[in-house]
């Protein structure tokens, strides 16, 4: 092989991981007469990378808005107050930050969470013991007895001390927490037997430990407090009608109406907690099981229950995103949050030029465009080899980021990180969704928002192959924007 062909082939050999998504690619460098401030700060990726993530400004225009293209905010019209968007810490997301050396992983977190410095996710979620993406099966209550109840290693060693990193950079930051089991001396193989169930996966809680299981909730919440860690929300159950993920459990309305109505709720009552809590956490068709249909708003019609409720959770591995709609209209009072979604070797989640376009659409402005209050997605960060993973969890899935396990430096940003930064950047937590009017085309949706400092946010996907140009009125000032074609953009001003 001559010098020109060992050059070449080293070339492509070192592009190879960071060929799908890594900000080194095909960015369009830095202009030295671009402006470096306006009255208009706008973010821009196209699904080409050509901008990636790319900050620049504008100004307001100085003339009489004619353009056909314009879209009208109408902040006299209101909908829902946003609580944040994130993503998942697990225990796989944590190993992996902490594999990084201690300068790269504050970069990395700086650029992720500061609401200042970076894209200012404000979100996130944590399971309450394992997951599927933990480094082992285990709950914080392995021994039988409440008594036995304590933080595991996963904990100690891995997440709360990336927790704790994250917090540092923005102390606002909201965490939900989710068990994908109870210990297993309080499962059950079902409802009427009442046998043991000595699974990880599958099985049912029985009512037996629904005051003790109540208590687990109440001690995982003081543990954290005492970590400097306060848990915002939970959910009584990831995935309540899975029985084959590891871990899993088994818990149809009628139970968690009765252990939340009986235990957790008048736990967290009498510990004085405020953690809210969400219903159901899972499809949005219901796994098809006809009798689980509406799950929240069964539960929502024993007055006493929904008195602890503060709304429900989805995720979107089955259904549609108009079911958010269909259960805000059916129970308007109560809250709605997106708490997870994947990207795998499944639906092509490495591929950012399909992906962006899709996420966007079905994940980010789907959800927020059907009352959504906060949007989470699934790991923040898995190796390149799509790990750590175990068996009986996904193995084919990709984070929101990826780094590679030949150095813990190199990471590749999928579009998932991407569509909660585009949301995170501009909308801040208490921004309330507003109206709009004017322009509609096919293949452009949008978002706009009331940021609590009186700013303005407004996200937009252009999926069309063509640019646009768009302008945008908030009744006082106006200005136009070159949108690029297959691409998110979102902006935020001051009027």
């Amino acid at each position: 092989m001559n010098l020109k062909k060992l050059i070449l082939f080293g070339t492509i050999f070192s592009s190879v991981f960071t060929a799908c998504g890594n900000d080194a690619v095909n960015v369009t460098p830095e202009q030295p007469n671009e402006p470096t401030s306006g009255d208009v700060k706008i973010y821009t990726t196209t699904a080409s990378l050509s901008r990636d993530f790319k900050k620049s400004f504008i100004d307001f225009s100085k003339t009489s808005n004619m353009s056909p293209k314009t879209i009208k905010l109408d902040e006299t019209t209101k909908f829902q107050t946003m609580d944040g968007f994130g993503s998942a810490i697990t225990g796989s997301a944590a190993y992996n930050l902490l594999k990084m050396t201690s300068q790269d992983r504050a970069k990395f977190l700086k650029e992720t969470f500061s609401p200042t410095e970076g894209m200012g996710q404000s979100y996130i979620r944590i399971a309450i013991g394992c997951s599927d993406f933990s480094l082992s099966e285990y709950t914080l209550n392995d021994e039988p007895g409440i008594a036995n109840f304590a933080l595991q290693e996963e904990e100690i060693k891995y997440v709360i001390p990336v927790l704790k990193e994250i917090l540092a950079i923005n102390p606002s930051l909201k965490i939900m927490g989710s068990p994908w089991t109870a210990p297993l001396w309080m499962k059950v193989n079902n409802l009427a037997s009442l046998g043991a169930h000595n699974s990880w996966t599958g099985g049912h809680l029985n009512p037996k430990y629904y005051q003790d299981y109540g208590t687990y909730f109440v001690k995982w919440i003081q543990a954290l407090q005492k970590e400097g860690i306060n848990i915002y929300s939970i959910t009584p159950q990831n995935e309540p009608l899975n029985d084959k993920n590891s871990a899993s459990m088994v818990m149809h309305w009628q139970e968690q109406l009765a252990f939340v109505k009986t235990a957790l709720g008048p736990k967290l009552k009498a510990a004085g907690l405020t953690t809210k809590i969400y219903a159901f956490d899972h499809n949005y068709n219901y796994d098809d099981m006809a009798d689980q249909e509406d799950y929240p708003v069964k539960i929502y019609e024993d007055a006493v229950a929904a008195a602890f409720f503060a709304g429900a959770a989805y995720h979107n591995y089955g259904g549609d995103k108009a079911e958010l709609l269909d259960i805000h209209q059916k129970a308007p009072n109560k809250d709605l949050i997106f708490t997870e979604t994947s990207i795998g070797t499944w639906n092509d989640g490495n591929n950012l030029g399909k992906r962006l376009i899709e996420d966007m659409r079905e994940v980010a402005l789907g959800t927020v465009n059907n009352w959504a209050k906060g949007v989470i997605v699934w790991n923040l960060m898995l190796d390149s080899d799509r790990g750590p993973n175990r068996e009986g969890g996904c193995q084919t899935c990709y984070g929101a980021v990826d780094i590679s396990k030949n150095d813990y430096k190199t990471i590749r940003k999928n579009s998932h990180y991407y569509i909660i930064g585009h949301l995170s950047s501009v909308v801040k937590p208490g921004a309330v969704r507003i109206g709009t009017s004017g322009y509609v085309a096919n293949g452009l949706q949008y978002a706009a928002f009331k940021n609590t400092d009186g700013s303005y946010a407004f996200v937009l996907l252009n999926e069309s192959g063509e640019t646009s140009r768009i302008t945008l009125d908030d009744g006082k000032n106006h200005f136009s924007y070159e949108v690029p074609a297959a691409s998110v953009v979102s902006y935020t001003w001051k009027k």
